[in-house]
């Protein structure tokens, strides 16, 4: 778990809807018997919670050393010394494919595992392979060969409310399945540096370590959110949790199904939130929004007529509060995607229409096909003669994979015998791949061996 929330118990909700009825949409089941009924999250629970499982995963990960400078000359190892150390960890996930045996999870649960438990409610225990995984979103898909399983449906996570009511599920600290309920406290939050990109829905339903990839659910049980993270002292409660929002999640699955990754799309725009500074300077009639400092030449936004100085304040009809919630709903969207955007030039309101083009897969992402790639930007693109091929658009200084003697402008072409030409049959054969993988890279009109292990 990253970070962690306050608990409202069931006896201080009752009471507070006891004494003010609800609105409509928030009318809790009702559990008891004449006089005796009390209002209660039994029923909803009892349709939600098997679809709620928990994930046991073991592997080995490397782990450095700085070596003492007298060492660091002697063996010559770069200052660092590299072991690999057995770990073990607990987590939650949610299913959202009965029928497909679909399990979602957070990144950080499963990284860098090579054993995945999932365990349903009824005891029931599955190994379960990666389908997808995306850490700068921090979403993961699994998938389990089961039968009579139960999935959650999604709600529309864009039309939530700060005050609508919460229930996170999860097995906190590895007691098994655990329930606590709260409220939405604030939506879009970002900026927090827990993600690549945030866009979290806040809530003071109590969640704690091994809540993560847990379910976050409204009244009538559909899944609204991801937990993913918490902010407390030392990993403690203080009532301040986020979750990744479900249409977020459901972007990026869409994509793990179909491409085993996330082919992220990219606008073509940097900027800042909006202020109220920056508002009175640009004049504008709003102070929220996202403005754009610059357009990247070329780029989908530049091919869209989009301008430095334009405030975005709506994509696809829906209101952008900032340009941190901008980034995370296009950073989940993936290529060729078309999107209308609502902007302020000058207090004018223009509309745009805007085709998503391919990102660069960034370094981080490049450290998930294997660890001595970190520290390599990879695109999928050509050859010096035209064959297609995985692009090295930068290299890192004193990176892992500076370290092997990659640079900028090599392209992979193959990895010992076998042909690749995109970072999804790269990602595929380095994840069945095992001992010492010899990279085929092309470097001008030459063709070099790099070994990684």
């Amino acid at each position: 778990m990253k970070s962690q929330l306050s608990l409202v118990s069931i006896s201080i909700l009752a009471a507070l809807l006891l004494a003010q009825p609800a609105p409509a949409q928030a009318k809790l089941p009702f559990f008891g018997a004449g006089d005796q009924e009390m209002p209660s999250l039994a029923p909803m629970l009892e349709n939600v919670t098997p679809a709620v499982v928990n994930i046991s995963v073991a592997g080995s990960r490397e782990v450095r050393q700085r070596l003492p400078g007298a060492l660091e000359q002697f063996l010559g190892r770069g200052g660092e010394l590299r072991q690999e150390q057995p770990f073990r960890g607990l987590g939650s996930g949610v299913i959202i494919d009965a029928k497909k045996g679909y399990v979602v999870t957070n990144h950080h649960v499963i990284n860098e595992a090579s054993d995945i438990q999932v365990t349903l409610k009824d005891g029931r225990s599955f190994k379960a392979k990666k389908i997808g995984e995306d850490p700068e979103s921090d979403i993961a898909l699994l998938q389990i060969e089961a039968d009579d399983l139960t999935q959650l449906e999604l709600a529309d996570s864009d039309a939530l409310r700060v005050g609508d009511f919460t229930v996170a599920i999860g097995n906190p600290f590895g007691l098994g399945q655990t329930v606590t309920s709260g409220i939405v406290s604030a939506l879009g939050r970002g900026g927090l540096g827990i993600e690549g990109y945030e866009d979290f829905i806040q809530t003071d339903a109590a969640i704690n370590s091994g809540n993560s990839g847990g379910a976050l659910v409204n009244l009538k049980g559909q899944l609204i959110g991801i937990n993913t993270a918490i902010l407390g002292p030392n990993g403690g409660n203080i009532g301040i949790g986020f979750a990744i929002p479900a249409n977020m999640m459901k972007n990026l699955v869409a994509q793990f199904i179909e491409y085993g990754e996330v082919r992220r799309g990219a606008l073509g725009v940097s900027g800042r939130d909006l202020t109220a500074e920056i508002a009175k300077a640009m004049k504008a009639k709003t102070s929220k929004g996202g403005w754009v400092g610059e357009v990247v030449p070329g780029s989908a936004a530049d091919k869209a007529g989009l301008k430095s100085g334009d405030i975005i304040t709506h994509l696809n009809g829906k209101r952008i509060e900032s340009f941190t919630e901008l980034q995370a709903k296009v950073g989940t969207l993936g290529v060729g995607k078309e999107i209308k955007l609502g902007i302020l030039r000058e207090d004018k309101e223009l509309t745009l229409t805007a085709k998503l083009e391919a990102k660069d897969v960034s370094t981080a992402e490049a450290k998930v096909l294997h660890p001595m790639l970190d520290g390599a930007s990879l695109a999928d693109g050509k050859t010096p003669n035209g064959e297609n091929g995985i692009v090295i658009n930068a290299v890192a200084e004193r990176s892992p994979a500076a370290a092997l003697g990659l640079e900028k402008g090599d392209v992979i072409v193959g990895v010992s015998r076998s042909r690749v030409t995109t970072t999804k049959e790269l990602r595929d054969i380095l994840t069945k791949s095992s001992g010492v993988i010899a990279l085929q890279v092309q470097r001008g009109d030459r063709i070099l061996y790099v070994l990684i292990r």
